[in-house]
């Protein structure tokens, strides 16, 4: 059984959730349903649970200050949240769990298989999205889920990504690979515009990183790396615009 303890200031929301996971998990054992943060970080204490649900947005003690009040987070967090398009990608951005409000049993059911093999939250992972999420800062680190783990890669080491079907190969400056469980267009939603430019159906390019423009039958880019990354004729303009030198 996994033992859990559900947190949101809405009395609803809570008891809502603690019914689906009734009906549709019934491996999770609800240890508390608490509307209150500072009863809440009691209750978490005491019981040590396997997972909690987390709304963030709360008074008093938001979800955030909650989860900084443990000098080790022992047990798993999925997020419970409002819609927020913003909010999303600073999830996404941070490899974080998360579930829309209100909650979709498929996508409850979902979270709560992944969690015999999530790794615990880590507080980078928690600062990531807390300067996004709090401060509207961008973040100048990926969160990648790496062999039951999370490594954090600078964006600035990312010569150039590649799509891999429903997943995004990075490639980075020291000659390592590593693959999102995300397609290239996710990927695009949160770096294009911050220095990362779209040039081709398979590829989004480090702007640093562009050595040398090829021109010729089949346009394309040499990358610091020496690698070849070719130019599809519907984004060359752009390329084009961020340069001014095609």
């Amino acid at each position: 059984m996994l033992r859990a303890i559900l947190v949101d200031d809405e009395p609803n929301c809570v008891h809502l959730l603690a019914r689906q996971l009734e009906q549709y998990c019934p491996e999770v054992q609800v240890l508390g349903k608490i509307t209150d943060s500072t009863e809440a970080l009691e209750l978490i204490r005491r019981e040590k649970p396997d997972v909690v649900f987390l709304d963030i947005e709360m008074p008093e003690i938001n979800g955030f200050q909650l989860l900084e009040q443990f000098k080790e987070i022992s047990f798993s967090v999925i997020f419970v949240t409002a819609y927020d398009e913003f909010a999303l990608k600073a999830f996404r951005f941070s490899a974080l769990d998360y579930l829309l409000k209100p909650v979709d049993t498929f996508d409850l059911v979902s979270a709560v298989s992944k969690l015999e093999r999530q790794q615990r939250l880590d507080f980078r992972q928690l600062d990531l999205l807390k300067s996004q999420y709090v401060f509207g800062q961008f973040p100048q680190k990926l969160a990648v889920p790496y062999q039951g783990s999370i490594i954090f890669v600078e964006l600035k080491d990312i010569v150039y990504c590649e799509s891999d079907s429903n997943y995004t190969k990075l490639i980075l400056t020291n000659g390592k690979h590593h693959l999102l469980s995300k397609t290239l267009r996710e990927v695009q939603e949160f770096l294009e515009g911050r220095n990362f430019l779209r040039v081709h159906r398979q590829y989004m390019v480090n702007l640093d990183h562009i050595r040398m423009y090829k021109k010729g039958e089949g346009n394309y880019l040499v990358m610091s790396n020496e690698d070849s990354i070719p130019v599809g004729r519907q984004h060359k303009d752009r390329l084009m615009q961020q340069f001014g030198w095609l």
